[in-house]
C-alpha cells in the first residue's frame, strides 16, 4: 500500500462504505489510537501557550496592534474551546504578555516550534502504525521533517487566523463606509462566508500536509482534500462544539477536580484534536487497504516456480 498509493480516495473502488467503516473501527482499536491520542494531547498541552504567544505577536507586528489581534484571536478560539478552559488560558497568556520582550519573543517562538515538533514526531510514530510501515528515516531526518511540518502547519494556522481577522476588519470598514443597511448586511455575510471558507481550506490543507509528510511511506501522493481529512476536520469541529456545550450545561469538573478542572478540560479538548487527526489518517489508510485487497483478489499472484 505504501509503494503504490491509489489515485483517488473518494471512490470506494468496490468496497462498501459499511465495510470501510468496520475496517476503520477494528484498525482504530488494533493500532491503539485512543492511547496515541492521549499522548498527542499531552504534547499539545505543552505547545499551546508558546504557540499562542508567538502567533499573537507575529500577527500583532503585522497589524501594529498586538492587543487588538490578541483579543480577536481569543474570540475566535472561544468558538471551539470551553469557556472555563479559555479563562485559564487567558490568565496564563496575560501573565506571559506582561513580561514579554523581543528576546523572550524569539525564545518563545523557538520553544513553540520545538514543542509542537515533538507533537508532530508523535504523530509520525502513530501514522507509521496506521499505515503499517517501519520508520526508515534517520532520527535527524525525521526530526527535521517534523520541524518542517510544524512550520508549515503554523503558517497555515496563522493564515487561517489572518483570514478571519481580515474578515472582521472588512466588516467594520463596510459598516463605517456604507450607509445602506441592506448593503452592509450583504457585505458582512459575504465577508464572513469567504473568511470562514478560507479558514476551513487552511484547516484541510493542514491535514493534507500532516498526512503527506508524517508517515514514512515509500511513495507519496499529494491530496488537497481526502475523505479522512474532511471527516477529521468536521469531526473535530463538531466534537469541540459538543464538548463546549456539555461543559456549559453539565459542568461538574470544578466539583470533582477543583482547580484542576480547567486543565482536565483542556487536555480533553487536545485529546479530541489528536484523535480526530489519527482517525482521518486511519480512514484514508483503510480505503487504500481495501483497494489493495481488491487488486490482489482480481490479480492473484502466480504459482511459485521451482
Amino acid at each position: 500500500m505504501s509503494r503504490a498509493p491509489i489515485r483517488s480516495l473518494w471512490r470506494s473502488h468496490g468496497a462498501p462504505l459499511g465495510v470501510i467503516a468496520k475496517r476503520t473501527w477494528r484498525s482504530l482499536l488494533a493500532d491503539n489510537l485512543p492511547s496515541r491520542a492521549a499522548e498527542l494531547g499531552f504534547y499539545f498541552f505543552f505547545a499551546i501557550f508558546p504557540i499562542l504567544f508567538s502567533a499573537s505577536s507575529i500577527l500583532g507586528l503585522v497589524a501594529r496592534s498586538t492587543a487588538h489581534v490578541y483579543d480577536a484571536l481569543l474570540r475566535y478560539l472561544s468558538v471551539v474551546m470551553p469557556a472555563s478552559t479559555l479563562s485559564t488560558v487567558i490568565a496564563i497568556f496575560n501573565e506571559a504578555m506582561r513580561s514579554s520582550s523581543p528576546g523572550k519573543f524569539t525564545f518563545g517562538l523557538l520553544i513553540a516550534i520545538w514543542s509542537a515538533s515533538i507533537g508532530i514526531s508523535a504523530i509520525q510514530d502513530a501514522l507509521n502504525g496506521v499505515y503499517k510501515v517501519q520508520e526508515t528515516r534517520s532520527y535527524i531526518k525525521a526530526r527535521l521533517s517534523a520541524i518542517g511540518v510544524t512550520i508549515l502547519v503554523t503558517a497555515l494556522m496563522s493564515l487561517s487566523l489572518a483570514s478571519m481577522l481580515g474578515t472582521s476588519f472588512f466588516v467594520r470598514l463596510s459598516g463605517q463606509d456604507l450607509h445602506n443597511r441592506f448593503l452592509t448586511i450583504c457585505c458582512e455575510v459575504v465577508a464572513r462566508v469567504i473568511g470562514w471558507a478560507l479558514a476551513t481550506a487552511c484547516l484541510l490543507v493542514s491535514f493534507a500536509v500532516i498526512y503527506y509528510w508524517a508517515p514514512a511511506v515509500k511513495t507519496r501522493r499529494w491530496r488537497w482534500v481526502s475523505p479522512g481529512a474532511a471527516i477529521g476536520a468536521v469531526g473535530w469541529f463538531l466534537t469541540s462544539l459538543g464538548l463546549r456545550l456539555y461543559i456549559h450545561y453539565f459542568d461538574k469538573y470544578s466539583v470533582i477536580y477543583g482547580s484542576l478542572g480547567a486543565a482536565i478540560i483542556l487536555l480533553t479538548w487536545f485529546y479530541i484534536t489528536g484523535l480526530m487527526i489519527l482517525l482521518g489518517a486511519e480512514i484514508n489508510s483503510e480505503i487504500e487497504a481495501a483497494e489493495v485487497q481488491r487488486r490482489l483478489e482480481r490479480c492473484p499472484p502466480g504459482p511459485a516456480i521451482g
